[in-house]
C-alpha cells in the first residue's frame, strides 16, 4: 500500500514538473505566431484620409479603365482565380454574394445613386446578365468557372480632386467603382459594354486592402494591396464624364474623335493647373514678365538717346575742329601780313 501511495505521488510530481515546459513552448509559439503579421493582418485597415465635404475646391470626373492596357492589366488577370491570386471583379461578386458589401444600379444617367432604393441583390445581376448559379437551402453557390471575369475588361472609376484646406493638401481619391461587361455580338463585331453596377469605394476599401496584386512584372515578390493601387492612382483611363450643370458626357457635344481627345486634354490641365496654382508656382512668372515689360520702355528711351549722343559728340568734334582750324587760320594771315611787311620794307631800302 505504501509503495502505491508512493508511486502515484511520484507519478504526480512529474506530471507537474513536466507540464510547465509543455505550457512553456505553447506559449512562446502562440507569442511568435502573433508576433510575425500576415499580409492581410497588415493591410486590415487602409490609411486613406476621408474626403472632407466641406472641401474649398473640388473637380469630380468620370475614367474609363481599359484592362487591357498595361498598367491596368494587374486588375483582369488572373481571369480564373488560382490558390493565392484573383482578380478584383471576382474578388468583389464574391463579397456581393456573401452579403458583405452594397452593390447599386447603374442607372441610364451614369450618375451614381446609393441611396437604399437603389439598392440591387446578387441575385437580380445573375438573372440580369446570365450568370449561372445554384441555389440550395436559401444560399446562392456560384462556381469560379461561371462567373464573367474574362469579360469584364473595363471599368468606370469615378474620382474627386478636391483641396482640402484644413490640411492645406491637394488630392485624388477614387469614390465610385462600376465593373463593365463587354460582350462580343453574334455576328462577330465589336463587344457591346454592360456597365452592371455601383459600389462605393469607402464601403470595400477595407476588403481591398486585403487583395494583394503584383506590383512588378520583373519582381514577382513585390506585391501591393488594391486599396494601394487605387490611393496612390496607379490606373490609366480617359475622361469620358465630369460632374457639370447640364449632366452632360463629353461624347455629347464632342463630334469628333480629335475633338474628344482635345476636350479630354482640356480637362486635365485644368485640374493641374489648379494644383500648381495651389502651390503658388504662378506667382514667379508674372513678376518675371512685368519686370520685363517695366523694363522694356527704359530700354525704348536708351536706345533713342544714344543717336543725340552721338550727335552731340559730333557736333562737339565739330566745333573743337573750327577752334582748333581758327588759330590756324590766324596764323597763316599773320604769316602773311608780315611777308608783306617784309617785302615792302626791302622795297622802300632799295628807292
Amino acid at each position: 500500500m505504501k509503495r502505491l501511495i508512493l508511486s502515484l505521488l511520484c507519478l504526480a510530481t512529474l506530471a507537474v514538473t513536466a507540464q510547465p515546459p509543455a505550457r512553456l513552448r505553447e506559449a512562446k509559439a502562440k507569442e511568435k505566431t502573433a508576433a510575425t503579421p500576415t499580409a492581410s493582418s497588415a493591410r486590415e485597415f487602409p490609411t486613406a484620409q476621408a474626403m472632407p465635404t466641406d472641401a474649398a475646391w473640388r473637380r469630380d470626373v468620370y475614367r474609363s479603365i481599359d484592362l487591357t492596357k498595361d498598367a491596368n492589366a494587374v486588375l483582369y488577370y488572373p481571369t480564373r482565380p488560382t490558390a493565392d491570386r484573383e482578380n478584383l471583379f471576382t474578388y468583389l461578386f464574391k463579397l456581393l454574394l456573401r452579403g458583405q458589401i452594397n452593390a447599386y444600379n447603374y442607372n441610364l444617367d451614369g450618375n451614381e445613386d446609393f441611396s437604399e432604393s437603389n439598392r440591387v441583390k446578387a441575385k437580380e445581376i445573375m438573372d440580369r446578365y446570365q450568370i449561372f448559379y445554384e441555389s440550395k437551402d436559401g444560399r446562392m453557390r456560384v462556381n469560379d468557372t461561371d462567373l464573367p471575369s474574362e469579360e469584364v475588361k473595363v471599368y468606370f472609376v469615378k474620382e474627386s480632386a478636391y483641396y482640402d484646406q484644413r490640411t492645406a493638401s491637394f488630392r485624388t481619391q477614387v469614390t465610385a467603382l462600376c465593373p463593365v461587361l463587354k460582350r462580343a455580338d453574334e455576328w462577330g463585331g465589336e463587344g457591346t459594354q454592360y456597365p452592371m453596377f455601383w459600389v462605393k469605394y469607402d464601403e470595400v476599401a477595407p476588403f481591398l486592402a486585403k487583395l494583394s496584386l503584383m506590383g512588378s512584372s520583373l519582381n514577382n515578390a513585390a506585391t501591393l494591396s488594391a486599396d494601394d493601387y487605387f490611393t496612390l492612382n496607379r490606373y490609366e483611363g480617359k475622361i469620358y464624364k465630369t460632374t457639370n450643370l447640364q449632366d452632360r458626357v463629353l461624347a455629347n457635344y464632342c463630334t469628333t474623335d480629335s475633338a474628344l481627345v482635345k476636350e479630354q486634354n482640356r480637362i486635365e490641365k485644368q485640374i493641374a493647373d489648379f494644383q500648381k496654382h495651389v502651390w503658388g508656382q504662378d506667382s514667379v512668372a508674372p513678376a518675371a514678365e512685368d519686370s520685363v515689360t517695366a523694363d522694356e520702355p527704359k530700354k525704348k528711351a536708351s536706345r533713342t538717346r544714344t543717336p543725340r549722343r552721338r550727335g552731340s559728340s559730333r557736333g562737339s568734334a565739330a566745333s573743337s575742329a573750327a577752334k582748333d582750324k581758327k588759330p590756324a587760320a590766324v596764323e597763316q594771315k599773320r604769316s602773311r601780313s608780315s611777308r608783306s611787311g617784309a617785302t615792302y620794307s626791302v622795297r622802300r631800302q632799295r628807292h
